[in-house]
C-alpha cells in the first residue's frame, strides 16, 4: 500500500472517501465536525437519528454528503472520548482500514491522527496507522493457482496532519514504512511451506538482502561449523537431508569502534521433533519454527533502510529437525561451541541446542548487547498466551529498554524470572547440562539453558511461541517481534 502525508483540512479533500471518527456517545470528532458545519449538519443529524453511536469498531460509509468533494464519508465509531487511549486509536484505524478495504475503494484519506493519544506524540499515531494498516491489507495468496479479484485492496492512504507535524510525520512515515516492509517479509518468510523456506532458502534470502543494501554476508556450511565444534548445533541436522547453516548479515550504520547490538534468530525450518516425534496434529504449523529467523532478517533490512546511526549484526543457526536413522536420540550427548556437554533428554527441545552454539559464536563481535529470538517453548503460550512475548535477561536496563521498546511500538513483552534457583532443574549424572528441566517452569528453564552461554555479554532471550503466529482460521505469521527490535534499535541509535 502506498501512504502519503497532507495537511489541511478534511473537509477539502478530493477523494474516493475520506475517514472521520465519532465518539461516543454521538459526539463528532473535530474532522466530523467541520464537515458537519460545510455540509449543514448533515453528519449531525446522521448521529441524532442514532444511525451511528460512536460504538468501538463501527462504521458507517455515507454517500453524497452536501457541499463536500469528496465521494464517501466514513464515519468511525471511538468509543467514550475519556478511554480513548493506544487500543482504542489502532482499533478505530483497523476498522477504517477494513471497511475502505471492503468497499473497494482505490484510495482513502484518514482524518484521525488529530485524535489526542495519552503521552503519544503524532510519530506515534503515523507508525502505528502504518503498521495497523499493512497488517489489515496483509495476503498471503502467492501459492493459490486463483486470486480473488473480486475486490481489490486499497491502495493508497492519506494521513491528514496539522502543519505543524508536517516535518516529523514525514520523518515517522519514512521509519514506519522500512519497519512495515520488515514485517511483511518476516511474515511472508513464516508463511512459506517448509518444502520451499528450507535453510538454503533462508540463506538466499540474507544474501539478496545483503545485496540489495550494501551489507556483510556470510554463510557458514557444515564443514566450518564443524571446525568450530559447533556440536550441538549440527547435532540437530542429523536427521535431515537439507544441509544446516549459520548465516551472518551485519549492517555498519556507525564507526567500527561502536560495539553492535547482535540479533540471534532461530531458524528451525520444520520442526518433527525429531526422535521425540510432535503429536500429528497440527504439526504443520512447525513451519513457524523459524519465525526467530525471519525476524532477525526482517528487522536487519529495516535497520538498513531507515540507515539508522547503529551497528548491528544479524546471526541465524538455521536447520531442520527431522526423525532418521542418522538423527540424535535422547541420551545422546554432545559438546557445545564453548565446550560445555550436554546431555539430550529430548529432541524435542532443539532450539536451544542451536541457539546456544550461535550465541557463544557471537561473541567474536565484542557485542554491546545479544538479543536472541525464538519460537522455544509451549510453556510460554501457556505462561502469557499470544499477547505478549516472554522476556529474559542478564541485564535489568536491556531488559527496561526492550520493554519500553515492546510498549511503544505495541508489540509487548513480559519480564520473567531469571533466577539461579532454577538452574538446578538442568543437572544431569552424565554431562555437565541437561537439554530440558522438566514440565514446571519450561519457559524459563530454557532461558537458564541459554544463559549459560552468555556470560561474557549484556544478553536478552525473547521467548515468541505464543507471539510470531496465529492458528485457527487467522493461521499465519504475525511479523512480530519486528516492531519491537526495531523500535530497540531505533532508541539505542538515538542514544549513540
Amino acid at each position: 500500500m502506498e501512504f502519503s502525508i497532507k495537511t489541511g483540512g478534511l473537509e477539502k479533500q478530493r477523494s474516493a472517501c475520506v475517514v472521520a471518527g465519532v465518539f461516543r456517545p454521538r459526539k463528532l470528532s473535530p474532522a466530523a465536525s467541520l464537515i458537519d458545519r460545510v455540509s449543514g449538519g448533515y453528519l449531525s443529524g446522521i448521529t441524532r437519528r442514532g444511525d451511528m453511536q460512536g460504538k468501538p469498531g463501527s462504521t458507517l460509509l455515507l454517500h453524497n454528503v452536501p457541499r463536500i468533494d469528496c465521494e464517501r464519508v466514513l464515519l468511525v465509531g471511538l468509543g467514550r472520548e475519556q478511554e480513548f487511549k493506544e487500543q482504542q486509536y489502532r482499533e478505530a484505524v483497523r476498522a477504517a482500514v477494513k471497511a475502505l478495504n471492503e468497499t473497494g475503494v482505490p484510495e482513502g484519506v484518514l482524518g484521525l491522527a488529530e485524535l489526542p493519544v495519552k503521552k503519544r506524540d503524532i510519530a506515534w499515531k503515523i507508525l502505528q496507522t502504518v503498521l495497523v494498516a499493512t497488517d489489515s491489507t496483509y495476503r498471503f495468496d502467492r501459492l493459490k493457482s486463483k486470486h480473488d479479484e473480486e475486490n481489490k485492496p486499497l491502495g493508497k492512504l492519506t494521513l491528514m496532519v496539522e502543519r505543524g507535524e508536517l516535518k516529523q510525520s514525514e520523518a515517522a512515515l519514512k521509519q514506519a514504512l522500512a519497519i512495515a516492509e520488515g514485517i511483511n517479509l518476516a511474515r511472508d518468510l513464516g508463511n512459506l511451506p517448509p518444502n520451499i523456506c528450507t535453510p538454503s532458502y533462508l540463506a538466499e534470502q540474507a544474501l539478496q538482502i545483503a545485496k540489495k543494501h550494501n551489507l556483510k554476508a556470510e554463510v557458514l556450511e557444515q564443514k566450518d561449523m564443524e571446525k568450530l565444534g559447533m556440536g550441538s548445533l549440527l547435532s540437530v541436522a542429523r536427521g535431515s537431508h537439507q544441509p544446516a547453516k549459520l548465516i551472518v548479515l551485519q549492517y555498519a550504520g556507525a564507526a567500527k569502534k561502536q560495539k553492535p547490538v547482535v540479533l540471534v534468530g532461530k531458524g528451525i525450518t520444520f520442526d518433527s521433533g525429531g526422535i521425540s516425534i510432535k503429536p500429528a496434529a497440527e504439526m504443520d504449523e512447525m513451519k513457524f519454527d523459524m519465525c526467530g529467523a525471519a525476524s532477525v532478517l526482517g528487522s536487519v533490512k529495516a535497520v538498513a533502510q531507515m540507515h539508522l546511526p547503529i551497528n548491528v549484526v544479524g546471526i541465524i543457526p538455521t536447520t531442520e529437525n527431522m526423525p532418521g536413522g542418522n538423527a540424535s536420540r535422547p541420551g545422546d550427548i554432545v559438546t557445545s561451541m564453548s565446550g560445555q556437554t550436554i546431555e539430550i533428554l529430548n529432541t524435542d527441545a532443539e532450539g536451544r541446542l542451536i541457539l546456544c552454539d550461535a550465541l557463544t559464536y557471537a561473541e567474536r563481535f565484542n557485542p554491546a548487547a545479544v538479543i536472541d529470538i525464538a519460537t522455544l517453548t509451549g510453556a510460554c503460550v501457556i505462561a502469557l498466551g499470544h499477547v505478549a512475548s516472554g522476556l529474559y535477561s542478564n541485564n535489568q536496563a536491556l531488559a527496561h529498554e526492550l520493554r519500553r521498546a515492546g510498549e511503544y511500538a505495541h508489540d509487548r513483552a513480559w519480564e520473567m524470572p531469571l533466577w539461579d534457583d532454577y538452574q538446578d532443574q538442568l543437572k544431569s549424572n552424565f554431562a555437565d547440562m541437561a537439554n530440558i528441566g522438566g514440565r514446571p517452569a519450561g519457559s524459563i528453564t530454557a532461558a537458564c539453558f541459554l544463559s549459560r552461554f552468555t556470560k561474557k555479554y549484556s544478553w536478552a532471550h525473547l521467548d515468541i511461541a505464543g507471539t510470531a503466529w496465529k492458528s485457527g482460521k487467522e493461521k499465519g505469521s504475525t511479523g512480530r517481534p519486528v516492531p519491537l527490535l526495531t523500535q530497540f534499535l531505533i532508541q539505542k541509535a538515538a542514544k549513540a
